[in-house]
């Protein structure tokens, strides 16, 4: 487990840019919350959008994730295939948020360790910082399995499609 909510791993496929990413388009779509129609395709894994030489996606849901992890990929081909490079990281709001309170917390903390000594106070801003913090690790790394997983199984889905 990361003490960073970011992973990255390579992959390699025996298809070629062109199909990894074609493939990539037809379960992805550009994202549209106000139209509650593009919500009834059950084929749709992400959202996002898929370009010439990678992609910016993330899974599919129906409610709310703040710690849905965005996949970003960059893809070369090879000769025998292709490889591809993904990161997997908050989105910046997301991450906005957990620094944004990691650091208001620490800093009360801060403020009644020096300057208006309480030392009860100050351990439970500091221990309200590092759950905070903990817990948003804890959500991302799921919300990060999750993904894999389904990344994992076009990727898997892709190369039986191919046989």
């Amino acid at each position: 487990m990361n003490l960073i909510p970011h992973h990255t791993e390579t992959l390699v496929s025996p298809l070629s840019k062109e199909e990894v990413l074609g493939h990539l388009m037809r379960v992805t779509r550009e994202v549209n919350f106000l139209d509650s129609r593009t919500y009834q395709n059950d084929q749709i894994k992400f959202n996002g959008m898929v370009g010439r030489e990678g992609f910016r996606i993330s899974r599919a849901i129906k409610k709310g994730e703040t710690f849905l992890p965005l996949l970003i990929g960059k893809l070369e081909n090879t000769p025998r295939g292709s490889i591809i490079f993904l990161e997997y990281r908050l989105f910046p709001s997301a991450l906005f948020f957990l620094i944004f309170w990691s650091i208001v917390l620490l800093a009360f903390s801060a403020f009644y360790l020096f300057f208006l000594p309480n030392l009860s106070y100050s351990l439970i801003c500091l221990l309200l910082a590092i759950g905070n913090y903990g817990l948003g690790l804890l959500f991302f790394n799921r919300q990060y399995r999750l993904s894999r997983e389904v990344f994992h199984q076009l990727i898997n889905f892709q190369l039986k499609d191919k046989d």
